[in-house]
C-alpha cells in the first residue's frame, strides 16, 4: 500500500521514512526544521491512520515501503553483513545526499573506526538510485598499487579486454553504466588507487565511487567525508553505547538496563571506537562486565580479536601495529610520543613535548600533518589554531610502544613540565572576572590531570606535582569545577614534605568545602591543618585553625550531616587558647569564643540578658581585632557573630546594619575559596537581615546577586531559595511559581538532601499557592518544607507568617489570630531573625480584623519594635486604619507599601478600600499572579 493510498501527507511521510530510520522525536524534528510537539502531532495520524501499534510497526512499515520503491535486490553487489547496523545516523544522512551529489565521495578515518561498516550502509540506502546497481571492492588483500584495477574487475566481473591493460577494460566496460562502485580500506595502496580513479571517473561519467580510506585519495572528484567515533553522550543511548548492548545480545550476554552506565563507562574508555567496542563485546561471555571494567584500562592487552576479525583486523594492537609499520621512523617517533597528550594539542606543545633528538622541534608540524593524513591523528581548526588528537587505543599504543623502549619517563617529565608551565600561566589570568583562560584551560585540563596524575605516583616528581596540584585546584576553583578544586587541594598537600605547604593546603581545601555546604568536610580539613601547622612549628597557626574549626562547628551548623558534640568544639578551643598563651590578641580565638556564646544561648529558648551582653561584647572584641589585624575575611566572619548577637537580643536594624557591612567588605576582594565562602554567607545574612526590616529592594538585590554565583550552581535550589523568599514577601506570585519548578528540579536532582534552612523557600511557595486558592499545590510545598526539614519551632515563625498572610488574604481573620496566638518572646529564636517585624504587624492586623479588645496595644506595642520598617509600619498603619475605619490612612498605607516594593499588600489594601480601589486592586492581584478572592474582607 502506497502513502497516498493510506490516505498520508507529505510531511507524515516524511516523518515516516525518518521512523524508518529509528529516528527519535526530537532528531525527526531537528532534521525537518519543526517541532518536536508537531512531530509528536505527526506520529499520532501515522498510527492511526496505518493501524499501527507502536513506533517500532511504523518503523517496519517504513523500511518494506522504502525497499519496493527501490525495487528488488539492487543491492546485491555488496556483501551482507553479520551483524546489524547500529547508529550514525547524521554521518548516514549525509552520506546519502553526498553520494547522490558527487561523482566521489571519500569517508577518511582511523582504521576501527566504522568506515566500511557505514559506507555498506550509505551504498545499500543508495543502491536503488542506482540502475546498474553497486559493487564492492576490498583492497585489504592488495599488496601491489599495480593491482588496484585488477581487484576492481574480478569484483565487478570484468575480464581483461583484448590489447588493453586491466585498468582500461575496467574504464571501457563500465563507460556508460550508472552504478556506485564502493573501493573499501584504499591507504595501503593510495598511490595505485589514486590514479586508477582519476582515469576511471574521466571516462565513466556515470559511474560514483564510494571510497574508504585513512588519508584522502588527492583525486580531482573528491568529495571528503570525515568518520568520527561513535557518539559518547553520557547516556543509554549514544551511538557507541547501542553498538555495545547491540553486540552484547549477540554473543549471548544481554545487559539489563541497569547495566548500561557500566557499558557507557567501557564505550567512553574506548573512545567510542567502533572495532575495540566490539572486540571488547565478543569478550562478555569469558570476563563479564564487571570483568571487562576492571581490565579496561589495559585495553590493547585485552582486546586480542575474535571470529569475526580478518588477519590485518585480528585486534587492535594488530591494526595499530600495521598502521605504525607503515611510518617513516621520524613521524612513528612523533607518534609515540605525541600519546603523552590525552587532549587535541596545538603544534607548539607536540613541539615541546616531542621536539628532542632525533626529531627537531621544527620538523613536527611536518610529522603532525603527516600522521593527519594518515588517519592517527584527527585535526581540527580552534580559536587558538589547529589543534590535533590521537584517539585513545592509539595513544595507549604509543604510550606501550614509549615504555617499551625505556623512553617514557622522559617524555612524560617534558610533558609534565609544559602542563605546569600552562597551568601556572592560566592561574595568573584567573583574577579576571571574564577571561580567554577559560577557554584555554578547557582544552587543556584534561592533560593537567593526566601529568598530575602520573607525578603523583612518581617520589622524584613529587614537587613539581605539588606545584601543578595547587594551580589546578586554583583553575578548578575558578571554573566552577569546586569538587575537583577540593580534591586538588587534598592531594596538594600528600605531595610535598614541607608542613607548612601542607596546613595551607588543608586550609583551601577547607574554604572550598564551606563553599560546598559541606560542614563536615571543613571542620575535618580545619583539624588536619591544624595538625600539619603544629608539625611545621606554627603555634599561631594552629591555634587558628583550631579555633577556625570551633567556629565552623557552630556557624555552619546547617551544613553538617554529623553536628559535633557541643563539648568538643570547646575542647579545641581550649586547646587554641593554650597554644596562643598570654596572647590575648588573637582574632580567630576571640571569633571561636564569640560563636561559642552565640550557640549557648541560641539553643535556648531565650537569652539570659547577662549572655546577650557577653556574646555582643566578644562579637565586636573579635571585629576590633580583625580589624587590627588588617584581616579582612577573619573580619566578615567576626561580623557574622555580631550580627547573629545582635539579632538574638532582638535588635533586626544593628542585625541589619552589621550585614551590610560584611557585604561591603567583601565584595571587591579577588576570588578564592575563603572569599567566596565568606561572600556567599554574607549575602545571604544580608538578604535575610534586609527582609527583617522590610528593605525588599536590598533584599532582592542580594538574593538575585546570590543566584547568581557561579559556585552555587550545585546546589540550585540552594541558590533560589532566598529569591523565592523575597519574592513571595513582596507577593511577586508570577516569579515564585517560575522560581519554584528550578528549585524543585534542583532538590530532587541532589537526592532530596535534607536541608533545614531552606525550608522556609518551600513554605513560601506554598504560600503563593495557598493566596491562589489551590490547596493542593500548597500542601504539596508543605511537604516539600517537611521534608527539607521545617521543624515546629521553625515554622512556628515563618510558617505562622505565611499562613496569616493566607488566612488574611481569604477572609480568614480568626483563623489568623488563633495562628498568631503565641507572643513573640515566647517563641523568639525563630522570629528574631527575620520574622519578628512581620509576626508583631500580622499579629496586630489580625486583632484590629477581629475587633480584638487587645488590638490597639498591639498595635502601639508592635510600633516600638518595627519603627524604620517601611512594610511593617504600613501594615501597623493599615491595622489602625480598619479598626478606626479611616479611609484616607488605608491609601496612604497603599502608597507606603507600593513605596516599599510590596506591591502584594498595596493591592491587598486597595482591594480593602473597596469601590474603584478594589477593582484595581484585584487587577493588580491577578497581575501578579495571585488571585484575588475574597482578598482580606
Amino acid at each position: 500500500m502506497a502513502a497516498a493510498q493510506a490516505g498520508i501527507s507529505a510531511r507524515e511521510a516524511e516523518v515516516l521514512s525518518l521512523l524508518g530510520e529509528h529516528l527519535s522525536n526530537a532528531e525527526i524534528a531537528a532534521r525537518l526544521f519543526i517541532s518536536v510537539r508537531t512531530v509528536e502531532t505527526h506520529v499520532s495520524s501515522l498510527l492511526r491512520k496505518l493501524d499501527a501499534s507502536d513506533r517500532r510497526a511504523l518503523a517496519q512499515l517504513a523500511a518494506e515501503w522504502s525497499r519496493a520503491a527501490r525495487g528488488g535486490d539492487a543491492a546485491a553487489g555488496l556483501p551482507a553483513p553479520v551483524t546489524s547496523f547500529v547508529g550514525r545516523v547524521r554521518e548516514r544522512a549525509a552520506l546519502a545526499e553526498a553520494v547522490g551529489a558527487h561523482r566521489q565521495v571519500s569517508l577518511v578515518g582511523p582504521g576501527g573506526v566504522g568506515k566500511t561498516r557505514l559506507a555498506l550502509a550509505v551504498a545499500a540506502d543508495a543502491a536503488g538510485d542506482f540502475a546498474d546497481g553497486v559493487w564492492f571492492v576490498d583492497l585489504v588483500p592488495i599488496t601491489d598499487p599495480a593491482m588496484v584495477g585488477a581487484a576492481v574487475a574480478g569484483a565487478v566481473g570484468i575480464g581483461e579486454q583484448q590489447g588493453r591493460g586491466i585498468d582500461e577494460s575496467v574504464a571501457a566496460a563500465l563507460a556508460d553504466r550508472h552504478a556506485l562502485l564502493v573501493l573499501d580500506n584504499c591507504e595501503h595502496v593510495r598511490d595505485g588507487v589514486a590514479p586508477f580513479l582519476e582515469r576511471l571517473l574521466t571516462a565513466c561519467p556515470r559511474l560514483t565511487v564510494l571510497a574508504t580510506s585513512r588519508a584522502r585519495l588527492m583525486v580531482p572528484f573528491e568529495r571528503v567525508h570525515p568518520v568520527p567515533p561513535l557518539s559518547l553522550n553520557g547516556d543509554g543511548e549514544s551511538e557507541a553505547v547501542a553498538l555495545f548492548l547491540d553486540r552484547a545480545a549477540a554473543v549471548g550476554w544481554p545487559l539489563a538496563p541497569e547495566q548500561r552506565d557500566q557499558a557507557a563507562e567501557i564505550c567512553r574508555g574506548l573512545d567510542g571506537v567502533a572495532l575495540a567496542i566490539e572486540l571488547a563485546a565478543a569478550r562478555l561471555p569469558t570476563l563479564g562486565l564487571d570483568g571487562l571494567t576492571d581490565v579496561l584500562p589495559d585495553q590493547l592487552r585485552l582486546l586480542t580479536g575474535g571470529a569475526r576479525a580478518d588477519d590485518r583486523h585480528r585486534s587492535v594492537r594488530a591494526m595499530l601495529d600495521w598502521s605504525d609499520a607503515l611510518l617513516e621512523p621520524a613521524d612513528r617517533t612523533l607518534l609515540h610520543r605525541i600519546a603523552v597528550f590525552v587532549a587535541p594539542f596545538t603544534v607548539d606543545a607536540a613541539g615541546q613535548v616531542a621536539g628532542f633528538a632525533p626529531l627537531e622541534p621544527s620538523s613536527v608540524v611536518d610529522g603532525l600533518a603527516r600522521l593527519t593524513e594518515q588517519s592517527l591523528l584527527t585535526a581540527a581548526p580552534s580559536t587558538g589554531g589547529t589543534r590535533y588528537r590521537t584517539l585513545e587505543p592509539v595513544r595507549q599504543y604509543g604510550v606501550q610502544r614509549l615504555a617499551t623502549a625505556g623512553a617514557l619517563a622522559e617524555v612524560r617529565s617534558r610533558h609534565l613540565r609544559w602542563c605546569l608551565s600552562g597551568a601556572i600561566d592560566l592561574a595568573a589570568g584567573v583574577r579576571a572576572v571574564d577571561g580567554p583562560w577559560r577557554a584555554r584551560f578547557d582544552v587543556v585540563a584534561d592533560d593537567l590531570r593526566a601529568a598530575l596524575g602520573w607525578a603523583a605516583g612518581v617520589p622524584e616528581q613529587h614537587a613539581d606535582a605539588h606545584r601543578l596540584a595547587v594551580a589546578l585546584a586554583e583553575l578548578a576553583f575558578a571554573r566552577n569545577l569546586v569538587g575537583e578544586s577540593q580534591q586538588r587541594y587534598e592531594q596538594a598537600a600528600t605531595l610535598t614534605g614541607e608542613a607548612a605547604a601542607t596546613a595551607e593546603a588543608l586550609r583551601h581545601a577547607a574554604a572550598v568545602a564551606g563553599c560546598r555546604l559541606l560542614g563536615d568536610e571543613m571542620y575535618r580539613l580545619h583539624r588536619a591543618a591544624a595538625d600539619a601547622a603544629e608539625r611545621a612549628g606554627d603555634k599561631a597557626g594552629a591555634a587558628r585553625d583550631l579555633a577556625t574549626a570551633a567556629t565552623v562547628a557552630y556557624r555552619f551548623s546547617g551544613a553538617f550531616v554529623r553536628v559535633p558534640p557541643p563539648a568538643e568544639p570547646m575542647e579545641l578551643l581550649t586547646a587554641a587558647r593554650e597554644l596562643t598563651g598570654d596572647d590575648p590578641g588573637d582574632a580567630a580565638v576571640a571569633l571561636a569564643e564569640a560563636a561559642v556564646l552565640t550557640d549557648a544561648f541560641g539553643s535556648d529558648q531565650g537569652p539570659a540578658e547577662n549572655m546577650v551582653a557577653d556574646t555582643l561584647a566578644a562579637a565586636a572584641r573579635a571585629v576590633e581585632l580583625a580589624r587590627r589585624t588588617d584581616d579582612p575575611l577573619t573580619g566578615s566572619a567576626a561580623l557574622d557573630a555580631l550580627a547573629g548577637a545582635q539579632s538574638w537580643a532582638g535588635d533586626s536594624f544593628a542585625a541589619s546594619a552589621t550585614a551590610r557591612r560584611r557585604v561591603e567588605l567583601l565584595s571587591s576582594m579577588p576570588v578564592t575559596p575563603a572569599t567566596r565562602l565568606e561572600l556567599t554567607d554574607a549575602l545571604v545574612s544580608g538578604t535575610d537581615t534586609s527582609l527583617g526590616v522590610g528593605d525588599l529592594p536590598t533584599a532582592r538585590r542580594w538574593a538575585r546577586q546570590l543566584a547568581d554565583l557561579p559556585l552555587l550552581a550545585e546546589v540550585g535550589h540552594y541558590a533560589t531559595s532566598w529569591l523565592l523568599t523575597v519574592d513571595a514577601l513582596a507577593g511577586d506570585g508570577n516569579s515564585v511559581l517560575a522560581l519554584s519548578g528550578r528549585f524543585l528540579e534542583a532538590w530532587q536532582r541532589t537526592g532530596r538532601v535534607r536541608a533545614p534552612r531552606l525550608g522556609a523557600a518551600a513554605a513560601a511557595v506554598a504560600m503563593i499557592h495557598g493566596l491562589r486558592g489551590d490547596d493542593g499545590a500548597r500542601r504539596e510545598w508543605l511537604s516539600v518544607a517537611e521534608e527539607l526539614g521545617s521543624t515546629p519551632d521553625r515554622s512556628a515563625g515563618y510558617g505562622a507568617v505565611y499562613d496569616a498572610i493566607v488566612q488574611l488574604q481569604h477572609g480568614e481573620a480568626e483563623a489568623a489570630l488563633a495562628r498568631l496566638a503565641a507572643e513573640p518572646e515566647d517563641i523568639w529564636k525563630w522570629v528574631t531573625w527575620i520574622w519578628l517585624h512581620w509576626y508583631v504587624a500580622l499579629r496586630a492586623e489580625a486583632a484590629a480584623l477581629t475587633g480584638h479588645p487587645d488590638a490597639r496595644r498591639r498595635i502601639a506595642a508592635g510600633r516600638a519594635i518595627v519603627a524604620g520598617n517601611p512594610v511593617a509600619a504600613a501594615q501597623l498603619d493599615r491595622a489602625e486604619a480598619m479598626l478606626d475605619g479611616d479611609r484616607n490612612r488605608l491609601l496612604a498605607a497603599a502608597t507606603a507599601f507600593d513605596a516599599a516594593g510590596c506591591r502584594y499588600q498595596w493591592a491587598r489594601t486597595l482591594v480593602l478600600l473597596g469601590g474603584e480601589h478594589a477593582v484595581t486592586g484585584a487587577s493588580a492581584l491577578a497581575d501578579l499572579g495571585v488571585a484575588a478572592e475574597g482578598a482580606g474582607r
